[in-house]
């Protein structure tokens, strides 16, 4: 394998795997389960090679490899990454490993269509966060949605599944027609969608504006803002556990990571323009969600609801146009990734044994389940930002750079931080501390070895982004000083 050709390969070996899956009659279960995990490490070994073989000290972009598409027509198909695109293939890569250790249960006459549907969504994910070219960006967004419309509507765990699937593909499709129109402008306007170049292009002030309307329209759905947020808590509480670690871990860092690869470079005059008004929708977001978070019954719409307030801290670290609150935005997504995961996970865990997610029916499980309760307390104190934890590094460095902007919008932010302890210290509470409820709940069972060596890895790198940023963040310097410099 040429090492230019890493990324390329790094992408189709999971589109490979999909196409062996189909190939493997549907009866031999747990070749296709062996085959899919196989598939998956690859995957995630070759991404750590990417990283181990990327140089830090360029802001350029590394493997690059282009395919002549639609030569007379100007569109070529064009993959690379940087810094700021490097974390989030192996994050997909990662957490698509962790999606199939823990479907190992999924029924054998569905598991075939099951692997596939993430293999494919694995495939597409490392498009998204490679393709050098507006066109391709667009078609990979979109694809997203085909196969997590079948995984929420197909194995979903209660009867509202129809709709929350139907509700998360015709939201965030409404919200990309916007952006296909605006690139239709700048592709009839300047003759390439090549991001690259696009990037140079000085577009004038109503054109950005229009333009980054567009954009966001797209974006502000999928990271989501308020008030575009509401598909996200009915789609976690109908997905799978393996959906719903995916939707939560990857699919909406895919909103932030437009707004850096494309709204802030490509519109830098309409981005500060309206500065104020995401600034708005943000502190909305951190504190509306976290007082909505309080008052839920179901445990997933908890950990989603708190998604939607982290989300608000992303943005507001992200259009804060500085080093501290790019790079503090960048490092709080993949420690989201990381948290809300092995927070879906612990939820996915009770589900298993006990059917429900109402809060009600929990109580005292520190008695019962002593191991599940000491990596639930680790990664409730994750969520609320404890220092020595990868979120408490993002927020830190996130409120850094916002208050170089606006001393307000730190301060209404930073109230959102004790909220998010409120809520997350009261779910722990309610559910591990009081009284066992055996009225509810007779038979209990601690996490098995196949869950605890899911979770374990989950709170070391945690740890690992917490204790030690700082091999993160030399990676993301270069293509973070390259982003800033559109500001000045």
């Amino acid at each position: 394998m040429h090492l230019n050709n890493l990324l390329l390969w790094t992408s189709l070996i999971p589109f490979s795997g999909a196409i062996l899956l189909m190939l493997i009659p549907g009866s031999y279960f747990n070749l296709i389960r062996n085959i899919a995990f196989g598939v998956a490490q690859l995957t995630f070994i070759s991404s750590i090679l990417l990283w181990i073989c990327f140089d830090s000290i360029t802001s350029l972009f590394q493997f690059v490899y282009t395919i002549n598409w639609f030569p007379s027509y100007n569109i070529y198909y064009t993959i690379g990454i940087d810094g700021i695109s490097l974390f989030f293939i192996v994050l997909t890569t990662w957490l698509i490993t962790i999606c199939i250790l823990i479907s190992w249960n999924i029924p054998n006459n569905q598991i075939k269509e099951y692997l596939i549907c993430f293999l494919v969504l694995e495939a597409i994910l490392i498009q998204v966060f490679s393709v050098l070219d507006l066109l391709f960006f667009y078609i990979f967004f979109e694809s997203v949605l085909i196969p997590m419309f079948l995984i929420i509507g197909i194995w979903g765990s209660r009867p509202r599944k129809i709709r929350a699937a139907y509700q998360f593909f015709i939201y965030t499709l409404a919200g990309s027609l916007l952006m296909l129109l605006a690139i239709l402008i700048i592709y009839f306007q300047q003759g390439t969608t090549d991001i690259q170049i696009l990037w140079n292009v000085n577009f004038d002030t109503r054109t950005q504006i229009l333009l980054w309307l567009a954009f966001f329209a797209s974006f502000a759905v999928k990271i989501p803002m308020i008030p575009f947020h509401i598909w996200l808590p009915e789609a976690h509480a109908e997905a799978p556990t393996a959906g719903s670690v995916i939707l939560a871990g990857v699919l909406l860092k895919m909103g932030g990571y437009g707004f850096l690869r494309f709204s802030l470079p490509m519109f830098s005059e309409a981005s500060l323009y309206f500065a104020p008004l995401i600034y708005l929708l943000s502190i909305i977001a951190t504190l509306y969600a976290s007082l909505t978070t309080i008052r839920q019954i179901d445990l997933k719409k908890i950990i989603a609801y708190s998604s939607v307030s982290h989300m608000g801290f992303v943005t507001l670290g992200l259009f804060s146009f500085n080093l501290q609150g790019i790079e503090g935005s960048i490092i709080l997504m993949l420690s989201h990734g990381l948290v809300s995961s092995a927070l879906f996970l612990c939820v996915g865990v009770l589900y298993d044994r006990h059917k429900t997610r109402i809060l009600k029916y929990y109580g005292g499980l520190v008695q019962a389940m002593p191991i599940f309760s000491i990596l639930l307390l680790f990664f409730t104190f994750s969520n609320i930002g404890f220092p020595g934890t990868s979120s408490f590094v993002g927020e830190l460095l996130v409120l850094m750079g916002l208050f170089q902007f606006s001393i307000i919008s730190t301060f209404l932010s930073a109230f959102s931080l004790i909220l998010g302890a409120g809520y997350s210290i009261w779910l722990f509470n309610r559910v591990c501390f009081g009284n066992l409820k055996l009225q509810y709940i007779s038979t209990f069972q601690d996490i098995s070895r196949r869950e605890f060596y899911i979770l374990l890895p989950l709170s070391i790198s945690v740890l690992w982004m917490g204790i030690y940023p700082e091999i993160f963040l030399n990676e993301i310097h270069c293509a973070s000083y390259n982003l800033i410099a559109y500001f000045n």
